[in-house]
This record gives structure tokens, C-alpha cells and sequence, in this order.
């Protein structure tokens, strides 16, 4: 097992506004993290520091033993598989599915003039078969439903064995079937004793796949609760996180939450 994130007394201030405050928090390779707050809570912020794409205020970050401020960002960035709504507005509407996911290999959204090997190519089909996408490889992005949006974006995420995985509301804005089918395909990847270490930022319980392991709950920019599953969510803590008296409960693996 490997330190893939450490954050020490992490805090982000921007025009005066603290989003994040004096953040403590560690993710080993072997865990699989579900991060729950309400709106403006600083979870997206804090996904974008495990990103390498925001540089703390105060505190140390350090990704991947490379610390946030003192390491060569275009090196540690291809290292981190990434899934957001921000990353898909990024990937051209007339793009092939099969080119989407193939230029996860360059970290370009986009195919322009690179050259890639048949190696490449196999790698990229047996991952879209993988996410139940073989058969829209030449399909355009932009004709996809939102659910195979989320998908493909997952796929490109994983394409190059990333050493760790950020994954911002993948459920978001999809109906029943479409997210059940998504939560289904990441509870069997995050059980894989070779997936890497992942982190979800989710605002429904209902949506946390089997397989995870921890969550950390955040309110305020700071850290109500962390540690495993089990003794993070619970009624009491989810009702101080979101400031509402809720009832939550589990059954085999997964979670259902609702105002008392």
C-alpha cells in the first residue's frame, strides 16, 4: 500500500473567502474515497488540488510523492485519471468516442496530428468494452446521451492505468436506469484489486458503489467526519454535515438517506 495523497493543513482563500480551511487528510492506493458536503461545502475545490490543477493557499499538497508548488505539473497530471462536467465541455461535440478516450494517451481533448500505435488502439476498445461502450466507439460525443457521456469520460479516465482516480459527481443529472448501470460498472471496478486509488465527489448516498471504502464528509470548507464507510456515515454526522436532521441507512453495500 502507497500514499497517493496527503494533504496537510490545506487551506484555499480566494478575494477573502476561505473554501477550504485547515484540510487534514490522507488516501492510501488500496482505499476508495466518497466525498459528501452540500453545496459550496469545497469539495469540488478539494478534488481540484488532487488534480493538480489548484495550488493550496496555505499547506503542504502532495500528490503522488510529488509535492503541489515544487514538481513539474505536465508530468504528475497524465499520472491522475480525471471525470468532470468542466473536462467534458472540453471534448469537441464531433469527436468519435473511440478518438475521445484514445487521446487520454497525449492528455489532449481533441485529435489533431498525433500518431498513435495499434497498441493504443486495442487498449482504447478493450476499455470502451469494459464501460459497455464497444458498440459507440464511432459514434460522435456529442450525440451521446448523459449517460454515456459519463461513461466514455470514466473510460478516458482509466485509459492509461492512472495511478489515481478523480471522479467529480459522475451521476450527476442522470435518470434511474443510467445511474444504476453506472453505479454498477464503478462498484465492480473499485473492487478490483488492481484498480488504483479512487476519490467520488457525490451529493447522494445513493450513488456511492459498492466497493468504496472511506468518505469524508465536509461542511464549511472543513472536515466534519473521515474514515471508513461505516463509522462516517451515520445519522448523526450526514445531519451535521448537511444541516438537517436525516436518517440513513444500509443495505448490502449500499445507502439510502432521508429527512427525519
Amino acid at each position: 500500500m502507497t500514499t497517493v495523497l496527503e494533504l496537510s493543513d490545506v487551506s484555499v482563500t480566494r478575494e477573502g473567502t476561505t473554501i477550504l480551511d485547515s484540510v487534514n487528510w490522507s488516501v492510501d492506493s488500496s482505499e476508495r474515497w466518497v466525498i459528501l458536503g452540500p453545496n459550496g461545502a469545497g469539495k469540488t475545490t478539494l478534488l481540484q488540488i488532487a488534480a493538480a490543477f489548484l495550488h493550496p493557499s496555505r499547506g503542504t499538497a502532495v500528490v503522488l510523492d510529488q509535492r503541489i508548488g515544487g514538481t513539474d505539473l505536465f508530468e504528475l497530471r497524465p499520472r491522475i485519471g480525471f471525470a468532470s462536467t468542466a473536462m467534458a465541455r472540453r471534448i469537441p461535440a464531433s469527436e468519435t468516442v473511440l478518438d475521445v478516450v484514445l487521446t487520454a494517451a497525449y492528455s489532449v481533448t481533441g485529435r489533431w496530428n498525433e500518431q498513435y500505435e495499434d497498441l493504443d488502439v486495442r487498449r482504447a476498445q478493450r476499455v470502451l468494452a469494459e464501460w459497455k461502450l464497444g458498440h459507440l466507439e464511432s459514434r460522435r460525443f456529442g450525440e451521446l446521451s448523459d449517460g454515456e457521456q459519463k461513461r466514455v469520460q470514466i473510460a478516458r479516465a482509466v485509459m492509461t492505468d492512472p495511478e489515481l482516480l478523480l471522479l467529480d459527481e459522475p451521476a450527476a443529472s442522470l435518470d434511474l436506469g443510467a445511474r444504476e448501470e453506472l453505479v454498477q460498472l464503478l462498484g465492480g471496478y473499485a473492487s478490483s484489486p488492481f484498480a488504483p486509488g479512487i476519490i467520488m465527489v457525490t451529493h447522494h448516498v445513493e450513488e456511492i458503489p459498492r466497493g468504496f471504502t472511506h468518505a469524508l464528509l465536509l461542511a464549511n470548507g472543513g472536515v466534519v467526519a473521515a474514515g471508513s464507510l461505516g463509522d462516517v456515515l451515520t445519522s448523526e454526522q450526514l445531519s451535521q454535515t448537511f444541516g438537517l436532521g436525516l436518517e440513513v441507512q444500509e443495505t448490502e453495500g449500499r445507502f439510502t438517506a432521508r429527512a427525519v
